[in-house]
């Protein structure tokens, strides 16, 4: 057989080159050299997308350092809210000291105020009370004629009286106690039977007063 007329296997044909897919991007080939797809990491060392922050800085610091001034500014803006919360709080106990004492003041004013009512009414009326204490010591025996009279006037006497304690005017008699120059008035000195030198033996004229003001004196002797 000639040689040449043997038939010589065909030679394999070269494959075709796929049309590559502008669209997606040309895969490297695989080897020792080329990274693995992500698909194929495991997921913590799968890179994550942070989203960025509208003012230019990640929400999640990626640096030790911008941690660190990260939690420096929220220290730092914490540190003024309480500063700012404390001076609150000391002008709302300034405010609410400024009120007591504003209150307590009227309250000492409103109070002065009724006393000085009380006193400049209890020296209108003293005179007619001690004009009426006159006329009733020097009055009959009710069972006199003049008895009913009498009775009208005892009665008038008390009404005032009533009246002078209702708007806090107390009277005071201070016969047998020491003498006391803010409460009694001496208008007389002599030696008395059974008395210390410096104690009222008399009363002469009633005092009043109106809590621990003196409205009139006690007119008084005292004992030499």
């Amino acid at each position: 057989m000639n040689p040449d007329s043997t038939a010589r296997a065909p030679e394999e044909a070269p494959e075709a080159e796929l049309p590559q897919d502008e669209s997606e991007p040309a895969r490297p080939e695989q080897g020792h050299d080329a990274p693995a797809p992500a698909d194929a990491l495991p997921a913590r060392d799968r890179a994550t997308d942070v989203p960025p922050d509208p003012n230019g800085k990640p929400d999640v610091p990626t640096e030790p350092a911008e941690a660190y001034a990260l939690a420096g500014e929220e220290l730092e803006a914490l540190t003024a809210k309480a500063e700012k919360a404390d001076e609150y709080l000391q002008l709302a106990q300034r405010t609410q000291a400024d009120f007591e004492n504003y209150r307590k003041r009227a309250a000492r004013e409103a109070a002065l105020a009724k006393d000085r009512g009380a006193t400049k009414l209890a020296l209108e009326l003293l005179p007619a009370v001690d004009n009426l204490e006159r006329a009733l010591e020097h009055a009959p025996a009710e069972n006199d004629d003049d008895g009913a009279f009498v009775s009208g006037i005892k009665h008038v006497h008390s009404d005032v009286v009533a009246a002078l304690q209702r708007a806090g005017i107390e009277r005071y008699s201070p016969e047998g106690e020491p003498f006391d120059p803010t409460l009694h008035e001496a208008v007389a000195q002599q030696p008395a039977e059974g008395y210390e030198p410096g104690t009222v033996v008399e009363v002469f004229q009633r005092g009043y007063r109106i809590g621990d003001s003196v409205v009139r004196p006690a007119r008084v002797v005292v004992a030499g």
